[in-house]
């Protein structure tokens, strides 16, 4: 695949972490599906006006001149709906004035709960590898209980089952 919709060499561009460049991916291939479906569009409308004799007409010139602003305009618009993911997840995923993001010195309330009772999760996993001490260390942790919502109970049946 070639990127095209953001030049990647660029210093605005040129640190994106995997996350980002999937989204650039993504970004790239509604691009080119875009710029496809106009060609065929295009094509389409050529052959149309060709079989009507019509292929000359300035009608034919001004329908593509059309299509080709649409293609432009949409392509417009998912370049600033790439900007904007970039920007969103560059600002989610680097912390905030406590640093960065660390269960439970500084939780990402940017995050959903899935992905916090993930972040929850790892976070016990790692501490200890006595399930025991491990599920009477989250029985304790307020944080978790605020943190997770309704997803609390579903990481405490799950460090039991461990049990």
């Amino acid at each position: 695949m070639t990127i095209d919709i953001v030049d990647l060499t660029s210093p605005e561009y040129s640190g994106l972490s995997p996350i980002q460049l999937a989204m650039v991916r993504a970004a790239q291939a509604k691009k080119d599906k875009t710029v496809a479906e106009a060609e065929k569009e295009k094509r389409e409308l050529k052959f149309f006006m060709m079989s009507n004799n019509a292929a000359r007409s300035t009608a034919l010139k001004y329908a593509i001149a059309s299509i080709e602003s649409k293609k432009q305009s949409d392509i417009e618009v998912i370049k600033s709906d790439l900007d904007y993911q970039l920007a969103y997840e560059a600002l989610g995923s680097e912390g905030n004035e406590n640093g960065p993001y660390r269960y439970p010195q500084n939780p990402n309330y940017n995050l959903g709960y899935s992905e916090r009772f993930l972040v929850v999760r790892k976070y016990y996993m790692d501490v200890t590898s006595d399930p025991e001490a491990r599920l009477k260390a989250y029985g304790a942790d307020s944080l978790a209980r605020s943190y997770l919502g309704e997803y609390y109970q579903t990481l405490y049946d799950l460090l039991r089952s461990y049990c």
